[in-house]
């Protein structure tokens, strides 16, 4: 497998005001069909639609979201193999931290030559994870608040 070339989309003014404008109607449309699995889609002025997934939907109301929030998107697929600086700038760590991840276990990467790639899976496992245990923290910091009657 080659590494990826991570393509973004870079908002600019008018994308910002756009996706502003279309989150409120995506997201209501999603909320009145949550019990759908697809969603028909329309592709052009003339009503011409086409049926999608559910998921895929979900995922542009999330890129919309973040568009009208003046981010910078890119959507990266979980096989594909990144180098570890776009893994340190997917996780917006330094390349040197990453490395310390990698070494000490706690993201999955392999070698090819001298090289370490990092499947973009093992990002969002690593995230989900950290995710995981920062919200235990909190949850055991804020037990301990209340124990010691600060809360």
């Amino acid at each position: 497998m080659t590494a990826l070339t991570i393509d973004q989309i870079v908002p600019g003014r008018h994308d910002i005001d756009v996706a502003t404008e279309a989150l409120p109607y995506v997201e209501a449309y999603l909320a009145r069909r949550h019990e759908r699995d697809t969603v028909r889609v329309v592709v052009d002025e003339h009503e011409e639609s086409v049926v999608v997934p559910r998921g895929v939907v979900d995922l542009m109301a999330r890129v919309l979201a973040l568009v009208a929030a003046g981010e910078s998107v890119a959507i990266v697929p979980s096989h594909a193999e990144l180098t570890t600086q776009q893994a340190a700038d997917l996780l917006n760590v330094s390349r040197p931290f990453l490395i310390g991840l990698l070494e000490a276990g706690r993201i999955e990467y392999r070698t090819v030559g001298k090289h370490r790639r990092v499947k973009a899976g093992s990002l969002h496992d690593y995230l989900r994870e950290d995710d995981i245990r920062r919200r235990e923290a909190a949850d055991e910091l804020s037990a301990l608040n209340q124990e010691m009657g600060l809360t």
